[in-house]
């Protein structure tokens, strides 16, 4: 009897974001995890609100000046 011939698959290898997460799965569990990720949607929440400062305060000193503001 002749064993069947081998078939040469591609292991899949994963990805670094999901090697990562496994890892902070396994390092953090639910209650930190969450305050991390709580935590970083702050700062992004931070940043669009920096943004949104950073354009008023140039169209504020385009009409204080009277210059047109390219947009």
């Amino acid at each position: 009897m002749q064993a069947a011939p081998l078939r040469a698959t591609a292991l899949t290898l994963p990805s670094v974001t999901g090697a990562l997460r496994a890892v902070e799965a396994v390092l953090l569990r639910g209650g930190q995890r969450t305050a991390r990720r709580n935590a970083w949607t702050s700062v992004l929440e931070d940043r669009r609100r920096a943004k949104d400062r950073y354009e008023a305060q140039h169209v504020l000193e385009a009409a204080a000046t009277g210059r047109p503001q390219a947009t």
